[in-house]
């Protein structure tokens, strides 16, 4: 296949995936399938036989085959610390650094912590940062700050945190220990959050009156569930040591949900039904218990809970095989190839397919699916680590979805927190700063990491 015409059938693909997601507002699946639909009839004319182009599909799933078994586990493993207390407790805790005085950093430290102990951005927005709103509200804080500080909060959480599905899909699509992803995302994540933290606290001034009592209601409903206990803190222990000393992700999780399950029954006592059901369907409190916002942040986990994340990156996975056996993906790199000639330029191209997946299509798994898929080869033949492009596309994917006015994650915000895109985009200060730094170090090549002789 010639360049142009690949050029013409990937425009074709994003256009597909566009409209029907951004316009009729399709879930990301229905999208996907209906373009394989098309593709493989475009592979029927072209002679292609359909058992070669199922073959590719399936060695495309098998690429990715780590991360289907991998979201089990995290699945389990959010149930585990859930039902344990670990993940209530930190919350509780962490809402003891509030500060009115500083009250955008509050918001960004807090939902930072939050957003790594559940690993999901939306979850903390529409629970945290709503409660943040009504608080800004009443101490007289400029809401579009506080939007872009608890964006940026719950963003650094879904980027780092263990059991956030896009970590795991971004590790896995590039075949990388998640572990040993996360540790690399370090060299952009820690520079940016800590001067996100400077920008905040240079916003902040003193506030003459604080009403603090939704924090209060927030710790009470905690208390409330029987899960606070400062013991429970333990599993965020071991899965720390765990990692650090590059224990293999999937030990790790067993470990730590181990561990977990022994802190449980110190304060209750949970049958093996019903930790079956917490292990499929994921933790919830008590029939009959009022919890009120607190409900949504804990009821969370369970294998369930991973199935929309591990049949999008089935499907998507699918998808880039299909183009493989299709020659679309091959003559594409083959008509920009020769440009891609240093670090640098490799970076950029990732960056901008990422920022451009989230602005075309609005839909943040695909924006780290395909980036990860198209470029891998590139980044091989520069003698480049796979955990570079990983990186690059939560740099550049994960985190800029949000600064999309009609992506997934920025229409579900706007409605959240009742504060436009527009409006808070220019103080998600942490969003924009991870995909400055990832230019710039690619284009230094500081921290970037070459591949490991066979």
């Amino acid at each position: 296949m010639q360049p142009r015409e690949a050029a013409v059938m990937a425009a074709l693909v994003v256009a597909v995936m566009s409209i029907t997601m951004i316009h009729f507002g399709w879930v990301p699946h229905l999208s996907v399938i209906l373009v394989l639909c098309g593709l493989l009839c475009f592979g029927k004319a072209k002679g292609l036989d359909f058992g070669r182009m199922q073959l590719s599909m399936a060695r495309g799933v098998l690429s990715g085959i780590g991360a289907i078994y991998l979201f089990f586990f995290i699945g389990l493993l959010v149930s585990a610390l859930m039902v344990s207390g670990a993940i209530p407790t930190l919350m509780y805790y962490g809402f003891e650094l509030i500060s009115p005085q500083f009250f955008y950093l509050s918001a960004f430290v807090l939902t930072s912590m939050v957003g790594v102990a559940i690993g999901s951005s939306l979850t903390t927005c529409a629970t945290l940062g709503v409660a943040f709103i009504g608080m800004g509200s009443a101490l007289g804080a400029n809401p579009a700050v506080v939007a872009g500080a608890v964006v940026s909060g719950a963003f650094f959480g879904d980027k780092m945190s263990p059991i956030s599905d896009t970590t795991s899909i971004a590790a896995s699509i590039v075949g990388i220990d998640l572990f040993d992803h996360i540790r690399n995302m370090m060299y952009t994540t820690i520079p940016a959050w800590l001067l996100t933290a400077l920008l905040l606290w240079l916003l902040s001034g003193h506030t003459a009156a604080a009403d603090l009592s939704s924090v209060a209601a927030f710790q009470t409903q905690l208390q409330a569930s029987g899960l606070v206990h400062g013991y429970t803190l333990l599993p965020f222990a071991v899965l720390i040591v765990l990692a650090m000393r590059r224990v293999n992700a999937i030990y790790t999780i067993i470990i730590t949900i181990a561990v977990s399950l022994v802190l449980t029954y110190l304060h209750s006592s949970p049958s093996i039904e019903q930790l079956g059901g917490y292990f499929f369907n994921g933790y919830a409190p008590p029939e009959g218990t009022d919890l009120g916002n607190v409900a949504k942040l804990i009821s969370r986990g369970g294998i369930g809970s991973m199935f929309f994340t591990q049949t999008i990156v089935i499907l998507a996975l699918s998808l880039g095989g299909l183009l493989n056996a299709l020659g679309i993906l091959p003559a594409l790199l083959s008509g920009i190839g020769h440009m891609l000639v240093n670090a640098g330029r490799a970076t950029f191209t990732v960056a901008a397919t990422s920022l451009g997946v989230n602005v075309l299509i609005g839909e943040q798994y695909l924006s780290l699916l395909l980036a990860g898929n198209t470029f891998k080869p590139i980044y091989e033949r520069l003698g480049l680590h796979p955990r570079n492009i990983a990186r690059t596309v939560e740099d550049a994917g994960t985190v800029t979805n949000p600064l999309v006015p009609w992506s997934v994650c920025g229409v579900f915000i706007h409605h959240a927190l009742g504060v436009p895109v527009i409006d808070y985009l220019p103080y998600a200060f942490f969003c924009y700063l991870s995909l400055l730094l990832t230019l710039v170090f690619g284009f230094t090549g500081f921290t970037l990491s070459k591949k490991e002789a066979a």
